[in-house]
């Protein structure tokens, strides 16, 4: 579903949801972002698999399963935990610019290390964090913590403000695997 339904239809799911008393949506990644998609095929990169992605060490465990600040909507990753969420993104760009390779010897992990949203009236904020490493053949070359931070006019109104909040938010996922993407670093470790 793209956002733009989502956005449309939202509202009404919303008011449903409030109605009967449950209050929870769930975001699966979606589709490529075609610049994002260029870039990989015009980095002269090496394929590579996505391996491991969790919650960093010492973060609370409900860090990687829920998402307070929602004005009482639940937001939840599709696949269990937005790590998971992060390296379903990752793979989906990787896969669309024909670079994911599960027999590759590159491995890119990745550990969540900071996710927020927050509807606020008057101005919405949101953060993804993760440090994400590259191993070659079981060698680390890189290695780096790299976040995204967010904010945007928020609405007084509930029902225009979550929608919006979860784009934005969902968005910031789509936005850190392009950072990583165009880090000179990374380009270097997957460097053919």
């Amino acid at each position: 579903m793209t956002t733009t339904v989502l956005t449309r239809l939202f509202p009404a799911l919303l008011l449903a949801l409030f109605a009967t008393g449950c209050a929870s949506v769930k975001l699966d990644a979606t589709g490529a972002t075609p610049a994002t998609v260029e870039k990989l095929r015009g980095a002269n990169l090496a394929p590579a698999k996505a391996g491991t992605f969790k919650l960093a060490a010492g973060k609370d465990a409900a860090m990687d399963t829920q998402l307070p600040g929602l004005r009482g909507l639940r937001l939840e990753p599709g696949k269990g935990s937005w790590s998971q969420f992060l390296k379903d993104t990752l793979v989906v760009e990787l896969t669309a610019a024909g670079l994911h390779d599960a027999a590759s010897p590159i491995v890119i992990e990745g550990q969540l290390v900071d996710s927020k949203v927050d509807a606020a009236i008057t101005t919405g904020t949101g953060r993804v964090a993760a440090r994400f490493t590259v191993a070659n053949n079981a060698r680390v070359v890189y290695d780096k913590e790299l976040a995204i931070d967010v904010s945007w006019e928020s609405s007084f109104i509930g029902a225009v403000a979550v929608p919006e909040a979860i784009n934005q938010y969902g968005a910031l996922y789509k936005k850190l695997v392009a950072k990583l993407i165009d880090d000179p670093d990374f380009r270097r470790a997957l460097a053919k």
